[in-house]
């Protein structure tokens, strides 16, 4: 379902480092994480998630999250924005 959305969304920003930016600025709305990511990231990304009570769903493949967004190359995160 999370692949769909992300596919279906009018508005994302893909990536770590462009993730966190949207999360400080509070122009997410909603996070994809990948499972199979470092774990050091995906942690870092939930807390910020949580202290800006930003909902976030995991999906299970960072390729497969990749695709949904239109590129040739794996994505730990995607932040849906306003």
């Amino acid at each position: 379902m999370s692949y769909e959305k992300v596919s279906q969304a009018h508005k994302i920003i893909v990536g770590t480092k462009q993730t966190v930016k949207a999360l400080k600025l509070d122009q997410a709305k909603e996070l994809i994480i990948a499972e199979d990511a470092d774990s050091r990231i995906i942690q870092m990304i939930i807390e910020l998630a949580k202290q800006k009570d930003i909902p976030f769903s995991m999906v299970d493949s960072m390729k497969k999250l990749g695709k949904a967004c239109g590129i040739e190359v794996g994505a730990v995160t995607v932040a849906i924005i306003n």
